[in-house]
């Protein structure tokens, strides 16, 4: 049975709606609004073309330390975060994948439960684990005898234990779905193909190799594209467990957008600092896609 057009239009039409009011209206407003000097509080709202661009990149401005200052934390962030997500949320769903029901569901239950905390909790969590020295990681840590009451660590307070703690806060918070994601793709798997493989006496490495990795590739490169854009947006985090700290040492590229419009009141200039990150963004998910295929053309070729 043909379906007609217009009928596989209304199918359509709530994505387009969607993809219009929380997308492409946003982003072509922030797109126009960069190119004028608009402050909170004021009546200013002058055209001012790419000015606020070139502030940015080229001056000797506030705004030009604040962006490459955030950009160069979420690339720290980025660098530290991304491999330990996949990895870690890989390892788990492959450790679950061999565990018997009904275990099964409640580990998963167990571990996706954190995903769906709030950052505002998870960071009160953090913080009441790791700041100051009577912190309770700190008194564990004092009462095992590996450090010395009257030398406290500074989890919040020095680095690199500041971004130690932002990665801990956000490997526990987000574990849950990465792995989520492991194990459905995991449970596609033909349980014949095991079963055929130990009658040959593969070990689970080569079964890994041969069987797994192939077979969950196409999502291993989904979570580590979906975790470096997750990474490159670090905020809440940052905000609220560190407040950009020690110094700003730890003060995102988000965070710096968020303090240029609420605290500066520029909001030209923050909706240009947003652009410009959705920019680097868009690269990196390039040579991330570029990567991909050049990956998987090399393994076509050995096949």
């Amino acid at each position: 049975m043909r379906v007609k057009p217009w009928k596989a239009f209304l199918f359509f039409l709530p994505f387009l709606i969607v993809f219009l009011l929380f997308w492409a209206l946003p982003f072509i407003t922030g797109v126009v609004g960069s190119m004028y000097n608009y402050r909170l509080g004021t009546n200013r709202n002058d055209f001012v073309g790419l000015q606020n661009y070139e502030t940015i990149l080229f001056s000797e401005s506030r705004h030009h330390d604040n962006f490459f200052l955030g950009l160069g934390n979420t690339l720290i962030f980025v660098g530290i975060s991304v491999i330990p997500l996949v990895i870690i949320c890989l390892l788990l769903a492959l450790l679950l994948d061999r565990v018997k029901d009904p275990w099964k569901k409640v580990f998963r239950t167990l571990f996706f439960m954190s995903y769906a905390v709030s950052v505002t909790a998870v960071s009160a969590i953090f913080i009441w684990m790791l700041n100051g020295p009577g912190s309770y990681i700190n008194v564990t840590l004092s009462r095992l005898g590996i450090i010395s009451a009257e030398s406290p660590i500074g989890w919040l307070s020095e680095q690199p234990f500041a971004w130690l703690s932002i990665l801990g806060a956000t490997i526990w918070w987000t574990v849950g779905f990465n792995m989520m994601l492991f194990v459905n793709a995991l449970n596609e798997i033909d349980t014949q193909l095991y079963e055929a493989s130990s009658i040959d006496g593969a070990s689970y490495p080569k079964q890994f190799r041969y069987i797994i990795m192939p077979s969950i590739i196409h999502t291993f490169w989904f979570v580590l594209l979906n975790t470096t854009i997750a990474s490159f947006n670090l905020y809440g985090q940052s905000y609220l467990i560190t407040r950009g700290g020690p110094g700003q040492s730890t003060s995102s590229l988000s965070l710096q957008i968020y303090r240029t419009i609420m605290e500066n009141k520029n909001l030209s200039v923050g909706m240009a600092m947003a652009i410009l990150m959705g920019f680097v963004v868009m690269l990196f998910c390039m040579a991330q896609y570029l990567l991909t295929q050049r990956k998987k053309d090399y393994m076509e070729v050995r096949k």
